[in-house]
């Protein structure tokens, strides 16, 4: 059996933007101080909905740094240092590591993508340059590629490869997952939606969008399942289905950018090609989170 590296709900936590696109360091100070105070069990940093994908080199470098370092060591952080350059990905996650990073959390590769047998390969790279715990992360409608079961468990053999973010949304497939991998494979939910049921499967706990603005509940949805239960767990995840699935009315992360802002906490709008959603979709983000009291 490998270390945990959180049990719980771990926010996949945006990153706040100024009027010019730079981005806002004094702000991402303020959101993760209310999602400590919320009971957040872990901080991902410059995941998807952290819009990773269109920083460049060096800010994502000073994000992941300053993110560690403001965290302090207050919960873990995991550092998102995947791409589609095994290389690259590579040298990010050494220097994540320098940093202080509790883990890494790495994607992937898209775009060009590979053969399963080059996914071994690519993660194993990786894993042998650095000495911290990886969570794979598997998100087959954004990358165009799924990690199947059977490649988890000749990756799950890696010391370090201790995790999976699953995306698929094939609750089949996380059956088959744990079936194969055991306890060599920690397995967190990567949709809001899919929580309980994963948690059902032996899940950890979920890497989640619905934190950056509902971290608490988030957080006890685990937390209630863990303590035997379950079906207060399920119950809060029903009740909150709604501001679920309206995060991502459209593409992650523009609405819950703009349920941030709505909530007075002023995180800027996402870099181009992402755009604010439309006025029909901000009323219906603002309705949910009217209706769960989340508005100031």
């Amino acid at each position: 059996m490998k270390n945990t590296i959180f049990t719980g709900a771990g926010v996949a936590l945006v990153t706040p933007m100024n009027e010019d696109g730079s981005i806002n360091f004094d702000k991402l100070k303020e959101i993760i101080d209310f999602q400590i105070e919320n009971s957040t069990d872990a901080i991902i940093a410059c995941g998807t909905t952290a819009e990773s994908a269109t920083m460049s080199h060096k800010e994502h470098e000073q994000v992941m740094k300053f993110i560690i370092d403001y965290v302090d060591k207050r919960v873990p952080v995991i550092a998102g240092t995947g791409s589609n350059e095994t290389y690259f990905a590579a040298d990010l996650s050494v220097y994540a590591e320098k940093c202080g990073a509790d883990g890494l959390l790495i994607v992937t590769p898209y775009y060009n993508k590979t053969s399963q047998e080059g996914l071994i390969q690519h993660f194993n790279y990786i894993a042998d340059r650095v000495n911290i715990p990886i969570i794979l992360y598997n998100v087959p409608s954004r990358t165009g590629l799924n990690i199947t079961p059977e490649t988890y468990k000749v990756l799950s053999q890696h010391k370090n490869i201790v995790a999976t973010k699953e995306a698929s949304g094939n609750i089949s497939q996380v059956a088959r997952i744990k079936e194969l991998c055991g306890d060599d494979l920690d397995i967190y939910s990567g949709n809001d939606d899919q929580i309980v049921p994963i948690l059902s499967l032996g899940g950890k706990g979920v890497i989640s969008v619905l934190s950056n603005v509902a971290p608490k509940v988030a957080h006890d949805i685990c937390e209630e399942y863990f303590k035997g239960n379950v079906k207060k767990s399920a119950d809060l995840q029903i009740e909150y289905l709604d501001l679920i699935n309206n995060l991502f009315i459209e593409v992650n992360p523009t609405p819950v950018k703009e349920a941030l802002n709505i909530m007075g906490f002023q995180v800027g709008e996402c870099r181009l090609p992402l755009v604010k959603p439309t006025n029909e979709h901000c009323k219906i983000i603002e309705e949910s989170l009217k209706k769960h009291g989340l508005t100031k």
